[in-house]
Order: C-alpha cells, then structure tokens, then sequence
C-alpha cells in the first residue's frame, strides 16, 4: 500500500477474553470438550429468563413502531423512565437529555476514549477489564495508566498510588472506577468512593464509573451508583440491560452525564458524544422500549434478587473448593459473576506441566507455552488437559499471575466438577 493504513495505537486492541476461544476451539476440533469459563454470558450457562419478558418481547416485535429509529439519544419515554429512577436516589439530578444510548457499553467505551484528546488520558483500576485498557491505551498510542487493586487487601484500590499519580500526571484526565468489578468481583466501599471524588475534586478531573454490574450485588454487599455519592464532580455512569436482565445480545447501554452544567470542558464533552450517536442516527431501538417495561415491572426485583441469590450460592461452593489450595491467594467475591484467583509469589515457573493424553493436544500446547508469562503456560495446559476454559490474569493489564473464572454455571453437580477438577489440576500443576 502506498501509505500506512494501521494506526499506532490500534496494537493496543487486545481482547484475551476472546482470544482464548480461538485455541480452545481448536482443542475442541480434536476431540476436547471444553468447559467454558472465560466469558461473562449467563445465557451460554444456562440461564432461562422468565416467560414474563419473553412475553414483553413477544407483544413488542408485534409492534410496528419497534422497527424503525428511535431519538438519537434514545427512545424519549425509555430515558424518562431512567431519570426517574436515577433521580430516586437522593443524589445528582438529571434529566432525559443527559441521558444518551448505545449499541451496548463496548460502544459507549470505544466512542468515549475515541472523542477525547490524544493528551487527556483516563487512569483504571488494574487488573484492568480489556475493553477499557484497550480502547483507552490505544486512544492515546501508549500503554494504560492504572492504579492497583490490592488482593491482599480485598481488592480494594490503592488510593494512596491513585491520589500520587493523578497529582504528578497532569494529562491524567479521568478516573475510571468499574464497580462492581470485573475481573475481581470486589464491591467498592462507600469510602473509597468518596475518597475518589476527593481527588477528582482537588485535580480537575472528571470520573468514569463503569455500572454494568451495579445490580449484581449478594453476599451482603451494597453497591453505590456514581450519582449518589458524585456531589459536584462532573462524570459519566455507564449502564445496560447485558447483565441486568440478563440479555448479552440486546447490545444495549446507556450513560448519564451527571453535573454537565459544572464545567464548560466537561460539557463540550458530553455534546461531542451525543453528536457522535447523531452522525450514527441512533441506537437499536427494540430493546430500548423494553427496558421500562422489563425494569419497571414488579416482577423484575424478585427475578434478579433471585438471580443474585443463586451467584452468592455459587460463590460460596467456588470459595469452599479453591479455598483448600495454600497456593492461591484467595479473595471471596461480592458482585459481578467473576473472581479473580492469585498464585502466591515464585508458585509458577516455566517447566511446570499437567498430563494430556491426546499427543496432538500435547503439541499444540506446548508449542502455545514458547516464551508466554507464567500465567499463560497455566491457563494452556489446563485447557489441554481438562478443557476448562479460563482467562490468564497478566492479560487484564497487570502483573498479577492467576486466572480469572466465572460464576456462572446454572447446574451446581456441574460446578462442583468443574472447580473441584480445576483445584485437583492446580495442586498437580504446581506440585
């Protein structure tokens, strides 16, 4: 080609999310079943979401109205509906127009990082989830930015790193805060929040929260809508059905822009993302319109009360099971369906194997394990030798050696076999 068409920054796209799928298929070509544990879809594991919504559905695809476009922002009645909920709780008040919807949060995060200045950078939590470090690091052709989450201290972030860095970088911009957190499963405390919107107080900075999982809340814990605890610090929450309901391939999220009249940056912001949904003309319009009606309905609450229930049941059988390894650092989790497992320090090295018996397994295994982190070689051979499919820790932007699981899996005879063989592997690995 005559001229490059990659940009510098598009390298930083990295989704291993995904990309294990790809060798896990070709385990699974050979004979291999697989047990997937890489990606958070409830569907895939399961999960039947009650005849009331499929009937709201039903009713809706019958609907003429629900084939064309809708508002730009949105379907105007759905972000109604929406403000007023957010407004219920006391804290920023907002109204329909700083609402503004997208083809699910990949799109919404994507856009955001994609409007802002090459300069202005946006410090995360690390582990970091993909699509954020990604988009943000390739937005600016440049590694992340991010502030630790302590395993050894219930993931709960380093504020003291956070407050240092955003004070001695002055491209720093933003701060993300994904809560619940993925790929961790820690709740962030009330404090650390406030904290938070102290430092974005005291640099200049705006705050992203990231509240896709802000339903998904057992064991106890309570999880805070940026809109409660905000005060007058301009941010954006982003939201969507994909784990809420759940409906994954609704593809449908939302942010609301809180405190846009606070400052005139942060405003022109705001007006450069709805312009950038206006060029696109707008959003999927069906499963905006059923958002009120599935959100709002009475049934709703008890159905993911439940929902939440039977994660906090999966989680206790998940932390019995892997509790027993000495090797791990353990943490239990308290939202989201996603736990973030640590081997201790020096546990790994880069001659540790499991049995596969299939000898072309074996080879495409080690042939994947030539010069990976030791978390990499791990996840390879347990995929080859068990077929459990889980995400090697390094891979979310940190120097974490481990692997990420979810809790997802409906049959618990099934959980129990899966984790139990996932601990009986780890002990023979590292033994």
């Amino acid at each position: 080609m005559r001229k490059k068409l990659l940009s510098d920054g598009s390298k930083e796209f990295k989704y291993e999310i995904r990309e294990i799928v790809k060798k896990a298929n070709q385990l699974k070509a050979l004979g291999l079943e697989i047990h997937w544990e890489n990606i958070g879809d409830p569907i895939e594991k399961k999960c039947q979401l009650p005849f009331w919504i499929k009937d709201i559905m039903r009713d809706l695809v019958q609907q003429n109205s629900s084939y064309g476009y809708c508002h730009s922002k949105g379907a105007l009645a759905t972000r109604e509906f929406i403000c007023k909920q957010t407004n219920a709780m006391g804290g920023v008040q907002i109204t329909p127009e700083d609402i503004l919807f997208f083809n699910g949060l990949g799109d919404a995060i994507a856009t955001t990082y994609q409007l802002l200045d090459i300069t202005s950078r946006v410090i995360g939590p690390s582990p970091a989830y993909s699509t954020h470090s990604s988009a943000e690091a390739a937005h600016a052709h440049a590694d992340p930015i991010t502030y630790k989450l302590d395993p050894a201290n219930h993931w709960y972030p380093d504020l003291e790193e956070l407050e240092n860095k955003v004070k001695y970088n002055p491209n720093i911009a933003g701060i993300l805060i994904i809560n619940p957190d993925n790929p961790t499963g820690m709740v962030y405390p009330l404090e650390s929040l406030k904290k938070i919107i102290q430092i974005a107080k005291k640099y200049g900075v705006f705050v992203i929260s990231d509240e896709v999982y802000n339903k998904i809340v057992y064991n106890g814990a309570r999880s805070y809508s940026l809109s409660e605890y905000a005060e007058d610090v301009p941010g954006i929450a982003m939201k969507g059905l994909s784990k809420e309901v759940p409906w994954p391939g609704s593809r449908c999220g939302w942010m609301e822009f809180y405190n846009r009249d606070k400052n005139p940056e942060f405003s022109a912001f705001c007006s450069a993302l709805d312009n950038a949904k206006m060029i696109e003309v707008c959003s999927t319009s069906l499963p905006q319109l059923a958002l009120p009606l599935i959100l709002g309905d009475e049934r709703y609450e008890i159905h993911r009360s439940f929902l939440n229930e039977q994660i906090g049941k999966r989680s206790e059988i998940i932390n019995k099971i892997l509790s027993e390894v000495p090797e791990l650092m353990f943490n239990p989790t308290y939202g989201a369906f996603y736990n973030a497992i640590i081997f201790k320090e020096g546990v790994l090295n880069d001659k540790q194997t499991l049995h596969i018996e299939n000898p072309e397994i074996r080879a495409k295994v080690e042939e994947w394990c030539k010069g990976v982190n030791p978390d990499y070689r791990f996840v390879y051979y347990l995929l080859g030798a068990t077929g459990i499919c889980v995400v090697p820790m390094s891979s979310f932007c940190c120097e974490l050696q481990g692997f990420r699981i979810t809790i997802l899996e409906e049959d618990e005879n099934e959980l129990i076999k899966i984790f139990t063989t996932l601990r009986d592997a780890i002990k023979n690995y590292v033994h």
